[in-house]
């Protein structure tokens, strides 16, 4: 009894005695029908569509015309999601007639805020070898499918990614491994790579980040990562390429209905929209409305039929992101077992490094918040596995992001209590198409279905799905060493390059065309927007032919900067928005307004508020004696009239006298970040507060106390001015 209690509390078990109750007979034949069902699949996707807007998409303002002026779509998508994009591809590529509104910018809400994985979900394999779970298994089978898909129509988003599973007990490493075999025979012709068991020698060789402590070895198997609001993005602009009419900052104020002859019951034929930018109001009338709101797939139920009770059970999940040391350059970690049951996923993305996810209740909104105590639960937890050689530091989260997960119930079960564990697809009385829960990997057949559905309701034709193997926008060109191209033909540097290939695909070749001039011997084009990262100034111009209204949607989808670093998406938003406001002829008032709403983002909802928060006006002092003195003296030496406090003039005097220039203005940001009462001058407890804050790890990379460590130490090192060299003397 003991022993099976210990096998329950393991994330990831299989046996020989699972594999055969699941059937290896029936996982190969799968495998032999999924394999001749996608390639006649590549073929009708390949030789069958036309592209309308092969060479340029409509503008945003030709796609709200179009909204306005057909007389009746086939299908309106409410929703800019991926489930939300996916219906809009799939029906169009059907050769229906398709609209999609988006209230915010595609991707703007869950889609754009997962853990960046494509997988199975080999925690579902978990549950349905240990529970004998057939509709487990077969989630996990149609997963695995869409992963393989989603690698092979966008190869420029997404990657194979190796996962690490540390073992810490002799007696795991055999069940933990047979399990994640039956995770690649589930696959199995369209398994990655073949998992495989390393030794405690050489897991530590391939993440020597990892705790050696009574580690016994590690299994490593693959799941895809991807750039998901890009993925998201690519997946609605190739709709568009087809022919769909979308249009973002586009709201439903509410459904419209007409009586049906035969039944005498009232139907939804379309919407009433707003065009949030102008505040302009239209109806788009449909002869089928899907719903694909995600967590707000309530809000729109109701405005179906007020009576509707909810189905959406909201959870949040946290993210955090942390400096690219913390993990390898390309190998994940998955911590099966963390203190309260959940699971912690470590991965390296960007060249930055992804801890989550939490999963709590939360109300619906959309500007979730990171709370503090998710981002030290998962701190803790990451520390839990890495070498104490490591300091895990509160101060090196560099942004942290909420996101809200749509679990669902279903509203035909008879227990209306119990939550779905994939996703549903609802027609109302009045013909409303809801779709709702499911997850980023199987957007695609989420999408399949739900059009199936609304096919068959509204009797609407067009034919079976045609998105399986539908490359997406800029794969079609790509190829892997498609930034040798982008150095060789514009002058770009390497890792802008790679860069670029990697987010547009065949489309960067667009992007490099925009680029403007360095004036530098090397780059000879694209101007950063902020030093360490490879953004550059024409992604903001281009940015705006993929539909970008505002400062956030360059630093949130269309570029990832608020969600790598918010310090660095601040100091990059005063020229985005002034590439914007050129583009869009903003005035000075909307160019005031757009930034002042990016920061509020930023503060708000990457983390920023939560980062600041660890250096305030109440911070506890922690120094002993020997440091308060240390601290005091470095102080004095740029405070030289003993006022008490320091200005941008002493620091300036000070690396004047060991030849260091700093602009004024990035002095003032500087002294800004500890300046608690905001008074323009640091006092002595304040910058006592840094120091033991920094001591705490609560702040880990402050430019002042650097600044000043430097100073002083190069002022040392130069030591006293002799009477000859001074000119004085008599």
């Amino acid at each position: 009894m003991a022993f099976r209690k210990a096998l329950k509390g393991t994330a990831i078990i299989g046996t020989g005695a699972a594999a055969a109750l699941l059937g290896l007979s029936q996982l190969s034949e799968y495998r032999k029908t999924q394999n001749k069902w996608a390639r006649l699949a590549y073929v009708a996707a390949e030789g069958e569509l036309k592209q309308p807007f092969k060479d340029e998409l409509p503008t945003r303002q030709a796609q709200l015309s179009t909204l306005q002026d057909t007389e009746e779509f086939d299908v309106l998508v409410v929703g800019g999601g991926a489930t939300g994009s996916g219906c809009a591809l799939d029906a169009v590529t059907r050769n229906l007639k398709t609209a999609l509104v988006e209230r915010n910018d595609f991707s703007s809400g869950t889609s754009s805020r997962s853990t960046k994985l494509i997988h199975g979900g080999v925690r579902y394999l978990q549950k349905a070898i240990m529970k004998l779970d057939y509709e487990q298994y077969m989630m996990v089978k149609e997963a695995l499918h869409e992963r393989s898909n989603l690698l092979d129509i966008a190869p420029h988003l997404s990657a194979p990614l190796p996962i690490m599973l540390p073992v810490y007990k002799w007696w795991q490493l055999p069940y933990y491994w047979a399990g994640i075999k039956m995770y690649d025979l589930v696959a199995g012709g369209q398994c990655l790579k073949s998992s495989y068991v390393l030794s405690k020698s050489k897991a530590l060789e391939l993440f020597p980040m990892l705790k050696k402590d009574k580690l016994v070895g590690a299994i490593v198997y693959y799941d895809g990562q991807h750039n998901d609001a890009r993925m998201n993005l690519a997946i609605a602009l190739t709709a568009a390429r087809h022919g769909a009419a979308i249009a973002n900052y586009t709201e439903v104020v509410h459904l419209l209905k007409k009586t049906d002859a035969g039944t005498g019951k009232e139907k939804v034929c379309g919407a009433r929209c707003r065009d949030v930018i102008t505040g302009n109001e239209f109806d788009v009338r449909a002869k089928c409305v899907i719903n694909a709101t995600g967590p707000f797939t309530d809000s729109l139920r109701k405005m179906d039929d007020g009576k509707n009770t909810n189905i959406c059970q909201p959870s949040a999940g946290v993210h955090i992101v942390i400096p690219g040391y913390y993990s390898p350059d390309n190998m994940g970690l998955l911590d099966p077992a963390t203190s309260d049951g959940r699971v912690i996923f470590f991965l390296p993305w960007e060249k930055m490094t992804i801890a989550g996810t939490t999963d709590t209740p939360t109300d619906i909104t959309a500007h979730p918040i990171p709370r503090e105590e998710d981002i030290n639960f998962i701190l803790n937890e990451v520390r839990n596995y890495l070498s104490p050689d490591v300091e895990v530091r509160r101060g090196d989260v560099l942004a942290a992001w909420s996101g809200i997960r749509p679990l669902v119930t279903d509203p035909n079960s008879k227990d209306t209590q119990s939550i779905c564990r994939n996703h549903i697809v609802n027609v109302s009385d009045s013909g409303l198409v809801t779709i709702a829960g499911g997850k980023w990997t199987t957007y695609r057949s989420m999408a399949e279905e739900t059009l199936d559905a609304a096919v068959a309701a509204h009797r609407l034709g067009g034919g079976p799905s045609k998105t399986v193997g539908l490359v997406l926008e800029g794969g079609q060109d790509w190829s892997p060493t498609l930034y040798i191209r982008l150095v060789q033909d514009y002058g770009l540097e390497n890792e802008v390059a790679q860069h670029l290939a990697a987010t547009y695909g065949g489309k960067a070749f667009d992007v490099a065309k925009m680029a403007r001039v360095t004036g530098k011997r090397w780059p000879i084009v694209g101007n950063r927007l902020v030093s360490e990262f490879p953004y550059i100034e024409s992604e903001v111009r281009y940015a705006v032919k993929e539909y970008a209204c505002t400062a956030i949607d360059v630093i949130a989808r269309r570029t990832r900067l608020g969600f790598l670093n918010v310090q660095a998406a601040d100091e990059a938003l005063p020229r985005i928005v002034d590439i914007m406001g050129k583009m869009l002829d903003w005035s000075d008032t909307k160019r005031t307004e757009e930034l002042e709403a990016a920061k509020k983002f930023l503060y708000l909802e990457m983390g920023y508020r939560s980062r600041s928060e660890q250096l305030t006006g109440t911070t506890e002092i922690t120094l002993d004696t020997q440091e308060v003195a240390k601290y005091t003296n470095r102080f004095h030496k740029f405070d030289k009239d003993s006022k008490g406090f320091i200005t941008t003039v002493d620091v300036q005097r000070v690396l004047q006298n060991i030849s260091v220039q700093i602009d004024e203005n990035a002095l003032h940001e500087i002294l800004n970040e500890v300046d608690l009462n905001k008074n323009g001058q640091v006092e002595l407890n304040e910058f006592l507060q840094l120091m033991s804050a920094v001591k705490k790890g609560q702040v880990s990379d402050s430019r002042l106390a650097i600044l000043m460590k430097t100073a002083e130490e190069s002022l040392d090192l130069r030591g006293p001015v002799t009477v000859d060299r001074s000119g004085g003397g008599v």
